[in-house]
């Protein structure tokens, strides 16, 4: 458990956490060099949710794998 107070996160229990982010109706999606190893993907809806993810390249090549194998087969890219 976790417990937000005046904008900070405070740990409350056991050191062991899970944690999980969802953003629905990106309005704004950008990829940036992140350090000198990594590429940061940051997305933001219109409500001011952002998330941000730093990859190191392979992972990002398999991402972009993933969605060109998905341009061939995908209704989604009709």
């Amino acid at each position: 458990m976790v417990e937000l107070k005046d904008g900070s996160i405070k740990n409350v229990g056991p050191a062991n956490k899970h944690a999980e982010a969802k953003l629905f109706d990106v309005t704004d999606a950008e990829a940036r060099e992140f350090g000198d190893k990594r590429v940061k993907l940051a997305f933001a809806d219109d409500d001011g949710n952002e998330v941000e993810v730093a990859l190191f390249p392979e992972d990002v090549r398999s991402v972009m794998r993933d969605v060109e194998a998905m341009e061939d087969d995908s209704p989604v890219f009709e």
